[in-house]
């Protein structure tokens, strides 16, 4: 049923469309010209100026038209250039403006001679369309605009709503403050700021609400929506200073972003959590029981990195909360690492570097050899395994490589039964093990001893799996010719002072914690997570997570989407589809998967159902999470 009691007034430039128009129709008209850019900056200037009434209406459009230098043929291609320029969130609700269009007015001080066409298309007819007209000489030139309309006066909007005299609650969408002023002058009942295109001060100072987009709009008056959920109202908090080029992504899918650019403890993370529904992390920040409980909206956690230790996904999923991580992103970057540490330690670079920094010249080929046809031993043969295998054999090592896992071997990698046997015939061993606490100390004395008289060592997989202190034994013994270490057992949460055993020994290279720590791996990191993150959000996809039974869901076509999430005990798909039955639910499609801990099932439904079925799926016994989408 529509609501007979409200009135919408809509602005036309800047709110239906994303643009100006009279600046569109000025790159037009001044194309090929050689001050073009200078009279387009001048109009847009003008444009501003007239917006924020800093100057009159009726001064800014006599100087726009004396610039534009426009014809009525313009005006046709001008339609189809701002059909293009529809703002995203109206386009994307055209069933509100053909479902309310007799409560929908259009007041602009653009032009009927584009304005009609553009929002014919939205079911609005031009007698509900006021807005100034082009006067045109006999050659067809626009040379100026009917001076008697009030539009083209200064708050020529304020007069033409009071000429209207609209019943019921008159509301107010607009970027400007010419939309505003009709608020203030007491004629309409409230102002929505609209900011999808443009903020402006002045009127999202004086705004009843701030609407972002057309969703937050209809959200607040209840209307028809094309989004259940306004995404501007969905805040995501990302620490740790993770690449700028996530925070862009999530933005623009219209998110509310906050950046922090360092790790929080658990007593300011649980302040800072309330009414999150996205976290954003790096290594650093633990995400533990007592965080979780305090997180009262969190949907999902996106770990920015390639370890999730630092996160109690146990807790999360009984929560209900996903997470994602990055476990390709910065492979490369890890295995680059790899290849110049090996380089760099079996040619004894670093001390030759040192050498020479204190002046000392000390030209030798002692210790100093090729890695080609030497034997690497890759421990963990992963993702970031298996391209240090191909890239080492391409380079002419003889690659072998133990996983607990059976894994296929790529190229002419030998797989060793034991981590013996790899220990016995490597020249060089690369750790690459995942943060699985039962690799603690995985490499200690026993092992060093295992390995053949000067080998090298290079860890960029975990702290925790190498015994530092028999490290630094070996090393100072000479059982191994040198290391390279980028992990420690125990890591400053903050750039700073730093002590390890290890320092001060010969040809041992020892780096910060950046094997995967590149422009380009951090790049797709921020591409990546940020990804999956809007998957969930936007359509249920658990793909990929970590914590949580994985289902890849089709597009969702004109359709409601039940997200609910479960403890996995025997009978509750029953009692779900029982709901469903008793509501009388016509089902376009249900999908579900468990694992040992929690269900997760989707139903995919009619649009037009009893929304009294949203409460009794929510009162289902043992429901943990559920939302609705569409």
């Amino acid at each position: 049923m529509l609501d007979v009691g409200r009135k919408y007034v809509f602005d036309f430039d800047s709110t239906l469309t994303r643009v100006e128009a009279l600046d569109v129709l000025a790159e037009m008209t001044l194309q090929g010209k050689a001050n073009r850019d200078q009279v387009i900056h001048e109009i847009q200037e003008i444009t501003n100026l007239g917006i924020d009434g800093d100057i009159s209406f009726t001064e800014s459009l006599e100087r726009r038209i004396n610039l534009l230098k426009a014809h009525k043929d313009h005006l046709d291609p001008l339609v189809e250039e701002l059909r293009q320029k529809i703002s995203k969130s109206i386009e994307s609700n055209k069933e509100f403006f053909e479902k309310y269009s007799e409560d929908i007015y259009v007041i602009s001080c653009g032009f009927k001679e584009f304005i009609d066409p553009i929002v014919k298309d939205y079911n609005i007819p031009s007698e509900r369309v006021f807005a100034n007209t082009f006067s045109f000489d006999d050659l067809g030139n626009i040379v100026g605009f009917d001076k008697e309309n009030v539009l083209a006066t200064h708050n020529g909007k304020i007069e033409c709503l009071r000429r209207l005299d609209l019943d019921g609650e008159v509301q107010v969408i607009g970027d400007g403050y010419s939309d505003y002023v009709m608020r203030e002058a007491g004629i309409a009942h409230k102002f929505f700021a609209y900011t999808e295109n443009v903020h402006r001060d002045k009127a999202a100072d004086n705004a009843d609400h701030v609407a972002p987009n057309l969703d937050e709009f209809l959200f607040v008056n209840d209307l028809p929506r094309n989004l259940s959920y306004p995404k501007n109202r969905i805040k995501i908090l990302l620490l740790e200073n993770v690449h700028p080029a996530a925070f862009d992504n999530l933005s623009k899918d219209g998110f509310s972003v906050e950046l922090v650019d360092h790790s929080l403890s658990e007593k300011e993370l649980i302040e800072r959590i309330k009414g999150v529904h996205v976290l954003g992390i790096r290594s650093k920040t633990k995400l533990t029981s007592n965080v979780l409980d305090a997180a009262d909206k969190l949907l999902v956690v996106g770990a920015f990195c390639i370890g999730t230790t630092q996160i109690d996904l146990e807790y999360a999923k009984k929560k209900g909360v996903v997470v994602f991580n990055a476990p390709y992103s910065n492979t490369r970057s890890v295995v680059e690492l790899a290849v110049g540490q090996m380089i760099m330690l079996i040619r004894n670079i670093f001390p030759r570097s040192t050498e020479l920094h204190q002046g000392q010249w000390n030209k030798t080929a002692s210790n100093s050899k090729e890695i080609r046809g030497k034997n690497l031993g890759i421990v963990g043969y992963g993702n970031i395994g298996k391209q240090l295998s191909v890239l080492a054999e391409a380079m002419g090592m003889r690659v072998y490589y133990y996983d607990i896992e059976d894994r296929l071997a790529m190229g002419n990698a030998v797989k060793c039964e034991t981590l013996e046997d790899l220990l016995n015939v490597s020249d060089i061993i690369s750790l690459h093990l995942d943060d699985n606490k039962a690799n603690i100390n995985f490499i200690g004395e026993r092992e060093f001893n295992q390995m053949r008289v000067g080998a090298i060592l290079i860890n960029l997989s975990r702290g925790f799996v190498v015994d530092i202190p028999a490290l630094v034994t070996a090393l100072k013994g000479g059982r191994l010719s040198g290391a390279a270490v980028d992990v420690f057992p125990e890591e400053p949460k903050t750039n700073g002072s730093f002590i390890t055993a290890l320092q001060g020994i010969p040809n041992v290279i020892l780096t910060p914690h950046i094997g995967g720590s590149t422009e380009e791996a951090q790049r797709d990191i921020a591409d990546f997570v940020p990804n999956k993150i809007m998957y969930y959000v936007n359509s249920g996809n658990t793909v990929d997570a970590v914590n949580f039974p994985n289902i890849r869901l089709p597009k969702q076509t004109n359709a409601h989407r039940f997200l609910h999430i479960h403890k996995n005990v025997p009978g509750i798909m029953a009692k779900i589809n029982e709901v469903l039955a008793t509501y009388e639910m016509n089902i376009a499609g249900q999908y579900l998967s468990t694992d040992s801990e929690v269900g997760y099932v989707i139903t995919d439904i009619d649009k037009d159902y009893n929304k009294e079925v949203v409460k009794a799926l929510k009162k289902v016994e043992n429901t943990i999470k559920f939302r609705v989408l569409y």
